[in-house]
């Protein structure tokens, strides 16, 4: 029986690999799958995903404007499809998490999806707030603060590597802008948002 995954961390956890990793297993075993990652993300260039460690993969890339369900039906009749992987789910809209459920529920198709749980301000994303909500499954992907206890909160940080506590949700970047912490160390970073 399909489900809906969502895999989530911090920054720097490693869930572009985790996700390369599992799709390339479908892969090996002769299955499809069917990547997708967000359009504006095109770090490692115009629909990929790709890892630090230096591996990745193309993908096909949705917008806030992007109807899920279609995409993927589309997908699927162009030939089998075993599972679908969502890199950058914080991303989504939450219109199109209830997308990604109708496709698990009405076309039995798996959907694994990895991105981020909450914001530099402490906020959750409208995708991940969806997905919490709706996901059949939830794992969460750990990595750790400097001081060796478990990161659940990201820092950003300007051009002068200063953190900052105000401004857009969404600034795309990657270990030159952000930092994984623990909610202690990211409490003393912000000033102590108690």
């Amino acid at each position: 029986m399909a489900k809906l995954y969502f895999n989530y961390s911090t920054m720097n956890a490693g869930k572009s690999t985790i996700l390369l990793q599992a799709s390339h297993n479908y892969i090996e075993r002769g299955m499809q799958t069917y990547l997708l990652t967000a359009r504006f993300d095109d770090r490692a260039g115009a629909g990929r995903i790709a890892s630090r460690i230096g591996i990745g993969a193309d993908a096909d890339t949705y917008t806030p404007e992007s109807d899920l369900f279609a995409q993927i039906e589309t997908r699927l009749n162009e030939g089998p499809c075993a599972c679908v992987f969502v890199d950058e789910a914080q991303f989504l809209t939450e219109t199109q998490v209830w997308q990604l459920a109708r496709v698990v529920d009405d076309l039995n198709v798996p959907i694994m999806c990895y991105g981020l749980r909450v914001d530099f301000q402490g906020k959750l994303f409208p995708g991940s707030a969806a997905l919490l909500a709706l996901a059949d499954e939830m794992r969460e992907v750990r990595t750790i603060c400097h001081c060796g206890k478990k990161a659940t909160m990201v820092v950003r940080k300007d051009e002068n590597g200063v953190v900052v506590t105000d401004g857009a949700q969404v600034s795309i970047g990657g270990n030159d802008r952000y930092v994984s912490l623990c909610r202690r160390h990211w409490r003393e970073a912000v000033g102590d948002r108690g």
